[in-house]
């Protein structure tokens, strides 16, 4: 005998209806913090352009983030690897000082000097913020994950001007070769309705030009081919080195602000006795630089070495504007090697890195199109999946898991996350 059930679809405009309102309440929080959070950055950098002898206050700064993370933000310090990790395994809350502290930390990061990005902080107050609606709101565990992927997608749309790219990315990032559909709508409606808000509060996105983009050939694609390869590979290398140098000043320095204080008179000293301005902050000239005429070859490697290292010493940001700026700036060097026009080649360094970073091929071409043009979208199709296949089993977020192999040899056990990788090579190798 078969038990009749009200059909699916019978409930699913009241389900949609419910996300379409939490989505857009979550929104209307991450836009909003992400407006606020953007303007304070302009504000920060065009201070420190203006007095650049702030940059030797950097290692006090360090002290001062460090010491307020240990003081009252241990329990968030995780960052985007707590987000990762809650959405896997939902368990407590996160606090809501998450967001005012990444913020500030982030702010004081950029106002004396640090070579760090804005995403991290964009999402984790997205998520910190979405996540104090889950008591408001009475949600089962299932349904708080796809909360904190709503406001994981309002972040990172907000903060770079891409919906399409921040909705995927916040389906795509968890784990490696798996995405979680139930919450495309949500998560997309989120990443649209974010956008426009921090547009309404008078944000202004970076634009950047892709003039002509060529015709397929077999050169033209060959090239593009290894280009990415390459891009994959830097990827790899950045993921690699700031976790590892990370562990390294952790062993080394056991009182956390001490970290960011000795990192801080390192990179001042640099920067101050070398003149490397243009490799610390989030560096959009410089990006916008690689785009219109060719750069010096090895702007991608200090601008790698100088985020590594703030990221390790304990300054706090985000790691995907210095990944464009890595990838922008290697496309420009290779552009005359490869016979590619230099906007193109940039514009695919610019998103294949972060690709192979972040190991999120998918949102990463879709980024490309939304900023760059629907034209470039096989062109940055091929590089961001070939820099996603050759950046091995690292990236930048060590929560994140791997779901389905990149391929069939030297495969880490499903579910593996990218920080247990290192010991997984250690005992099978």
């Amino acid at each position: 005998m078969f038990i009749k059930h009200p059909p699916e679809t019978l409930f699913l405009p009241q389900r949609l209806a419910r996300w379409l309102l939490i989505s857009c309440a979550v929104a209307l929080l991450a836009g909003t913090a992400s407006a606020f959070f953007l303007h304070a950055l302009d504000w920060a950098t065009n201070t420190r352009d203006n007095h650049r002898w702030l940059i030797w206050l950097l290692p006090l700064a360090g002290f001062a983030v460090g010491w307020a993370y240990l003081r009252y933000g241990q329990s968030v310090e995780a960052g985007n690897n707590l987000l990762i990790d809650e959405i896997h395994d939902p368990s407590r809350i996160i606090p809501l000082r998450m967001a005012p502290l990444v913020l500030g930390g982030t702010v004081i990061s950029h106002l004396f000097g640090a070579s760090v990005g804005r995403e991290g902080t964009a999402v984790q107050m997205g998520g910190a913020l979405a996540d104090q609606l889950t008591r408001l709101l009475r949600l089962a565990p299932g349904e708080r994950r796809i909360l904190l992927m709503v406001g994981v997608s309002a972040g990172f749309s907000s903060v770079f001007g891409t919906p399409l790219a921040g909705a995927v990315f916040a389906l795509e990032v968890l784990t490696m070769g798996r995405m979680r559909y139930e919450a495309l709508f949500p998560c997309l409606v989120a990443a649209i309705v974010a956008d426009q808000v921090g547009l309404l509060w008078g944000v202004h996105h970076t634009h950047y030009s892709v003039p002509f983009v060529p015709g397929m050939s077999a050169w033209n694609l060959a090239a593009t081919l290894l280009a990415g390869v390459l891009f994959g590979l830097v990827g790899r290398v950045f993921a690699e080195a700031t976790h590892r140098l990370g562990a390294w000043v952790k062993r080394r320095v056991a009182y956390a602000p001490l970290r960011p204080l000795l990192g801080g008179v390192l990179i001042a000293a640099v920067v101050m006795g070398l003149g490397a301005d243009r490799y610390i902050g989030l560096g959009i000239p410089v990006i916008k630089e690689a785009f219109v005429q060719p750069v010096a070859a090895y702007d991608f490697a200090a601008k790698l070495a100088m985020t590594v290292g703030s990221l390790a010493a304990g300054f706090k940001g985000g790691e995907v504007t210095p990944l464009f700026y890595i990838g922008a700036t290697l496309g420009n060097a290779l552009a005359p090697l490869l016979q590619l026009p230099f906007p193109l080649l940039a514009g695919l360094g610019f998103v294949a890195v972060f690709a192979g970073a972040a190991n999120t091929p998918i949102a990463s071409t879709i980024m490309a199109m939304e900023l760059f043009g629907g034209e470039i979208g096989v062109y940055a199709g091929l590089a961001c999946v070939a820099s996603y296949l050759f950046s091995g089993y690292s990236g930048i977020y060590k929560a994140q898991r791997i779901g389905h192999a990149k391929h069939r040899q030297a495969v880490p056990p499903k579910g593996t996350t990218v920080g247990q990788v290192e010991g997984w090579r250690r005992d099978n190798y």
